[in-house]
């Protein structure tokens, strides 16, 4: 029996199979563009909540967008979290040119607590609005996107909406990461499915998360999960979970950041993050390592290395790797220099799966913004998926 042949069949139905579900899963999400922006009458205050740890150098250029806004009736908070660079500078600096924010400082961070999430809370306690939105201090708005998205919650009778935003750092391999990071999500969360009641599918995006003030109060807001390092989409999961109607569009066109400098502030960047996904536990984490290794680093050695069919077979899924990823950068608005990139793209996965597996376990837990999280604590948390989520 040529076991080489039965591996290479295999492979190529699974890689087919994962590229076929995340590319017609991405033509299936609705974009924010499709929504006309909400009338100027009675709209409803919006509280934009912005967290903000040690962002001199983002936060300027965030806030300036955000004021920008063609949204009238509109509450900005910004919620500067221990910073120890001039972040506190630049907000009040900005607040004496316009009144219209409001600035809370969190000095100590509350035991129990992730200082995001605490952060986000603090917000929501000062928020007015009847929808809050929580992004980020690197966030860049295109003018009419609060006025598409308040249209997008009315129309549709959403409770929850979470935007994908364009990453606007250059670089070719940086840009095959995040889009390799992209397909992932559209894998493992099928974004386009949220908005089916049945479906166990959810979202949440850091960027752009938009909830009611009263589902958000419902679920028990951040403190329900207040010790999770994936609270943007844990904070999806609590809403669907409590029967809520949520929604994930595209937003390339009206959500920007840089979101990683550099491949390397990449990697750094999801350290906390990483291992949660697979709850903390090393079992798990050793098996998205095979899997990734199997099928997205195989098929190229069995490209070079095999012989006759099985050989064949093996170059049909790069083709079909290569081809799905091109289409995939036109259609998120990543600029992908060289496709060839993605074939180096497993690799730093692989890499960052077992640096975060690696280092979290050696300190007990995670180390973030200055502060160390227990990993018996983080272990507590409702995991992020399970295996009911991927198969339901």
């Amino acid at each position: 029996m040529d076991y080489i042949l039965i591996f290479a069949i295999v492979i190529l139905f699974l890689k087919s199979s994962l590229l076929v579900k995340s590319l017609y899963g991405l033509n299936k999400m609705k974009n924010l563009s499709d929504y006309q922006p909400a009338s100027s009458q009675d709209l409803p205050l919006v509280s934009i909540i912005v967290p903000a740890c040690n962002e001199e150098q983002t936060i300027e250029e965030a806030l300036r967008s955000l004021l920008d806004l063609d949204y009238e009736n509109l509450e900005l908070i910004v919620v500067n979290d221990r910073s120890i660079d001039d972040t506190g500078g630049v907000i009040r600096r900005i607040m004496g040119e316009h009144g219209r924010i409001k600035l809370h400082t969190v000095a100590e961070l509350p035991e129990g607590w992730l200082g995001k999430c605490n952060a986000q809370h603090q917000g929501a306690l000062m928020a007015q609005g009847e929808y809050l939105l929580f992004t980020d201090a690197d966030i860049i708005m295109e003018k009419s996107t609060i006025r598409r998205a308040v249209a997008a919650m009315q129309r549709d009778g959403l409770d929850h909406l979470s935007l994908f935003f364009k990453n606007l750092a250059p670089g070719g391999l940086l840009n095959a990461m995040v889009l390799d990071f992209g397909g992932g999500l559209m894998v493992l969360f099928t974004p386009w499915k949220v908005s089916e009641p049945k479906s166990r599918s959810f979202m949440g995006v850091g960027a752009f998360n938009m909830v009611k003030r009263s589902v958000y109060q419902a679920i028990g807001g951040h403190e329900s999960i207040k010790m999770h390092p994936i609270d943007d989409v844990m904070l999806g999961k609590k809403i669907k979970q409590n029967g809520y109607h949520q929604e994930c569009l595209l937003g390339f066109d009206f959500v920007a950041v840089h979101w990683y400098e550099t491949p390397l502030a990449m990697i750094n960047g999801l350290m906390k993050n990483m291992f949660a996904v697979f709850r903390f536990r090393l079992a798990p984490a050793m098996m998205a390592v095979v899997l990734i290794f199997l099928i997205n680093i195989m098929p190229l050695w069995g490209a070079v290395f095999a012989q006759g069919t099985a050989q064949q077979l093996f170059i049909a899924s790069m083709v079909m790797h290569c081809l799905a990823f091109v289409q995939g950068g036109r259609a998120m608005g990543v600029v992908v220099g060289n496709f060839l990139y993605s074939l180096l793209t497993p690799y730093i996965t692989i890499f960052i799966v077992l640096r975060a597996t690696f280092v979290t376990l050696k300190n007990g837990g995670i180390n973030w913004r200055g502060t160390h999280y227990p990993l018996e604590q983080l272990r507590k948390n409702e995991p992020i998926l399970t295996w009911r989520d991927l198969l339901g």
